[in-house]
This record gives structure tokens, C-alpha cells and sequence, in this order.
């Protein structure tokens, strides 16, 4: 009687408390199952973020549309406050403002550059931390990233600051065209750090698969700007000076949207030591090096075109400085799925797995020649659009259509050179890039650039500053299909988890 008593006891007994008396077998897990995360850090509003190795498995067709397609609405949107500037400043029908905005984005290129590079370098190597598993490196690089980062962007500001008038002398402003560019610099220089850290962060956000919040960095900026520069320059009439402290003041606040989503939303950083950051800072500057070199091949290939330019007068310099600005735009898709496919390939080459790296670099081609076309088409469309926007003249207008019509197919090209420079990047021989860029910048430019001035005038600039890139874009994607296949032809046998 007893003992049935002591049955029905145990049958009425709830699962729950069944399973707590049961002491739970230990199981050994393999190194592929459910790989570590991030815990959020204490009060993060988001208890369901979590850095895990996402780009391992599943489609990379669609890892990289998902990247692109929010890395695309955030890059556009930075484009576009850019732009907004410049559209703003356009209905002053001011030429020499455009010119001056146009000088100054040769030297703000410089720049933006370093930010480019501290981004690069930060996913290069925090995305192979976390597709190893290694959770505990990755907070630890990603700190050592953004505190690099401030540090540089200090240096170089003060660096530069005494020298930005006769910079943009050399690039060929004078008279008030100068004075308007210098003041213009003036401003908007000391937010340098505050952009550099945004860029920073959004890399990082990008290095965890946080598409969504990488967006919102730059979204946020954009949106600040465009709202603040018909208040400022037409508004309160500060013109030009408007613009520029609308820029200021939505870089600060791209800075502070990044760095709330990496602290508060992915707990990936920690308290920062000087042995940490000694360490990594090597490691960083070890890419980062090599990358500076890489991105600063861009801006000095524009400084020469810019000078180049400078001898056909004011109208050249508006129709560079427009086409600057609507370039990005038009092909944002493809800037945004080059700093897409980065991270994609870090995590996957922290575990080792070279078929999803080749595979995502062909995706990416494919992917580049739809965007090329559909950018080309919308260009093809909207030439007069652009001309009454900006307020452009006949000289002006002339140019504009030579780029919408004839030269916006090239790049394609220069699509596949920034795949082949996520590619080199991320594998860690950023040399590559810096060899193959530096090859476009001057042979694939100078000569171009200076026959095309001889024989066609402006026009002839800018059809030179495009065709070099289509043997170098050709080169540099072979070459990174070749990088690719010798990693995994030398990978050790058993290897399977990142170094």
C-alpha cells in the first residue's frame, strides 16, 4: 500500500520538477555545433543581440543581399547628405562655391580614407575572430580597433590643419574660390575624429552580421543632414558655412549611434590595457599600413584629375564636383556590396571554409554587373535632371552627359577592383590591393588623363580618369581567385577552425 502510494506521488509529480532532481549527463559537443555568443552587456536594451558566426552557413547569395541591401540604404544615405550639400548650395547659383565645395572634397577624400582604412582593417581581423569562435579575441580587437582609430584621427587633424589652404592652392584654387574652400575646411576638419569612429563602429557592427544596425550608423547621419542644411543655409543665410557645420554636427552624431550599438547592444568592448593595445595595434597597422597606402591610391589618382581639370576653369571643376557627388549615389550598390562581402569573407576564412569564400567572391561579381546596369540606366535617364538641379551651364552640361551616357559602364571594373580589395584585405595580404591600386592610380591614370586632356580637352580628362580601371579591375579579380585557391590548396589537412 505504500509503495503505491509513493507511486501515484511520483506520477502526479510535475515534469518540471522531475527534470530539476535529474542530474543532467554531461555530453561533449563538437567544435561545429552551436557556435559561442556574446553575452549583451548588463542593461543593453536588446536581450536577443548576440555576436555568433553567422556567414558559416546558410545561402551566401543571400548574406551578401541582406548586406548590401541595408550596407546600400546606409552608404546612399551618406551619399546623399553629401549630396543634399552640394544641391543646397547649388540653388545659390554661386559657381565659385560649387568649385570651392568641389576643392575641399579632393582634400575631405584624404580623410575619409583614413576612416575607410581603420574600417578595413578592424573586419579584417575581428570577422575571422568570430567565425573561429574566438569570442573573448574579438571584444578584445574590436576595442583595441576603435581606440586605434580615435588616436589616429586626432593626429592626422592636427596634422593637416595648418596646411589647408595651401593644399588646396596646389590643387589649383585660388581667389575666392580659395577662400570659400578654406573656410569650409576649417569647419568641418576637427569632426574627422568624430567620423573615423563612426566608420569604426559600423565596420564592427558589420564584422558581427548586425546588417541592421551598420545602417542605422550612417542612416542616422544622413538624415540629421539633410534636415539641418536648408535650416542653415537658407534659413539662418549662413550659405556655405550652413553646410559645412551640418556636416559637423551629423558626424557627431553618427559617432554616438555606433558606438551605442557596439557597447550597449553587442557588449564588444572591454576595459583597454597598453599591453592590449600595443598588441593589437600591431596587428591592425600591419593592414592598415598596407591599406593606407591602398586608399590613399584613389585620392591622389582625383588630386591629378582635379588639377588637371583646374586648367579648363570653373565650369570643369562644378561638373567634376557634381559627378563626384552623384557617382556614389548612382552606384551605391556596389560601394556598399564591397563592404558587404568583407566580412562575409573574414568568417568563413576563420573557419576555414575557402568554397564559401570563392563562392561569395563570384556572387559578388555577378552581383556587381546587374547593379553597373541598373545604375547606368537610371544615369542614361536623368542627365537634364541633374543639370537643373544643380544649376549647371552649357560647358558644365556637356560633361555631365559624357558621364551619364558614355562613362558609367566602366565601372564595372572598378566593381571588380573593390571585390578583388575585400578579398586581399580580409586573406591578409593587403599588399596586393596596395600594388594593384597604386598600379591604376598612376599607369592606369596619368598617362589616360594626360593624352585624354591633349587630344579632347575636359571631356578627354574625364574619359581618361575611367578607362585605366578596366585593366586593372580585370587583373586584380584574377588575382584574387588565384589567392584564394592557394590558401585552400595549402590548408593543413584537419584544419578546420581559424588561426
Amino acid at each position: 500500500m505504500a509503495r503505491s502510494r509513493r507511486n501515484k506521488r511520483r506520477r502526479r509529480q510535475s515534469p518540471a520538477q522531475g527534470r530539476a532532481r535529474t542530474k543532467p549527463m554531461a555530453v561533449s559537443r563538437p567544435a561545429s555545433s552551436t557556435p559561442p555568443r556574446l553575452v549583451p552587456a548588463a542593461g543593453g536594451v536588446d536581450a536577443t543581440a548576440s555576436t555568433s558566426p553567422r556567414f558559416v552557413t546558410g545561402s551566401i547569395l543571400g548574406h551578401i543581399m541582406v548586406m548590401t541591401g541595408t550596407g546600400a540604404l546606409g552608404l546612399v544615405s551618406l551619399f546623399v547628405g553629401d549630396l543634399a550639400n552640394l544641391l543646397f548650395l547649388g540653388q545659390l547659383g554661386d559657381t565659385e562655391v560649387l568649385a570651392a565645395v568641389g576643392y575641399a572634397s579632393s582634400l575631405l577624400f584624404f580623410t575619409i580614407s583614413i576612416g575607410i582604412v581603420m574600417a578595413i582593417s578592424s573586419t579584417s581581423i575581428v570577422s575571422p575572430a568570430i567565425g573561429a569562435g574566438r569570442l573573448d579575441d574579438a571584444r578584445r580587437l574590436a576595442t583595441s580597433a576603435l581606440l586605434l582609430s580615435c588616436v589616429v584621427a586626432v593626429a592626422m587633424s592636427l596634422l593637416l590643419w595648418p596646411f589647408l589652404g595651401p593644399l588646396l592652392g596646389f590643387l589649383g584654387a585660388s581667389g575666392r574660390t580659395r577662400a570659400l574652400g578654406t573656410d569650409y575646411l576649417h569647419i568641418i576638419y576637427p569632426s574627422f575624429p568624430f567620423m573615423v569612429v563612426g566608420m569604426t563602429a559600423s565596420a564592427l557592427l558589420r564584422s558581427t552580421g548586425d546588417a541592421r544596425r551598420s545602417m542605422f550608423v550612417t542612416l542616422s547621419g544622413a538624415i540629421l543632414n539633410v534636415i539641418l542644411d536648408p535650416i542653415f543655409i537658407f534659413a539662418f543665410k549662413l550659405g556655405l558655412t550652413g553646410a559645412a557645420w551640418a556636416s559637423v554636427l551629423s558626424r557627431v552624431l553618427t559617432a554616438c549611434v555606433g558606438l551605442y550599438g557596439v557597447v550597449k547592444i553587442h557588449n564588444l568592448l572591454q576595459r583597454p590595457t597598453v599591453a592590449d593595445f600595443a598588441s593589437d595595434g600591431a596587428r591592425l597597422l600591419a593592414v592598415g599600413i598596407p591599406v593606407v597606402a591602398t586608399n590613399l591610391a584613389t585620392p591622389a589618382a582625383n588630386a591629378f584629375v582635379t588639377k588637371a581639370l583646374a586648367g579648363y576653369g570653373d565650369a570643369a571643376m562644378a561638373a567634376w564636383s557634381v559627378g563626384g557627388r552623384v557617382n556614389p549615389v548612382a552606384f551605391g550598390a556596389i560601394f556598399a556590396m564591397t563592404s558587404a562581402i568583407g566580412p562575409i569573407i573574414g568568417q568563413n576564412y576563420g573557419a576555414r571554409h575557402y568554397d564559401r569564400v570563392r563562392q561569395t567572391v563570384t556572387e559578388a561579381v555577378k552581383a556587381n554587373i546587374v547593379f553597373t546596369a541598373i545604375a547606368w540606366l537610371a544615369l542614361a535617364l536623368s542627365p537634364q535632371l541633374i543639370i537643373r538641379w544643380f544649376g549647371l551651364g552649357p560647358d558644365s552640361a556637356a560633361l555631365i552627359h559624357l558621364f551619364c551616357w558614355w562613362l558609367a559602364p566602366l565601372f564595372v571594373f572598378l566593381g571588380f577592383l573593390f571585390i578583388a580589395n575585400a578579398v586581399f584585405n580580409t586573406l591578409r595580404r593587403p599588399h596586393y590591393a596596395t600594388a594593384v591600386n597604386w598600379g591604376r592610380a598612376t599607369f592606369g591614370t596619368l598617362p589616360f588623363v594626360t593624352l585624354g586632356g591633349y587630344w579632347y580637352g575636359a571631356p578627354g580628362v574625364f574619359a581618361g580618369s575611367m578607362a585605366g580601371g578596366v585593366l586593372f579591375g580585370v587583373g586584380a579579380l584574377w588575382l584574387s581567385y588565384r589567392l584564394i585557391d592557394q590558401l585552400a590548396a595549402d590548408q593543413p589537412v584537419g584544419d578546420t577552425r581559424g588561426d
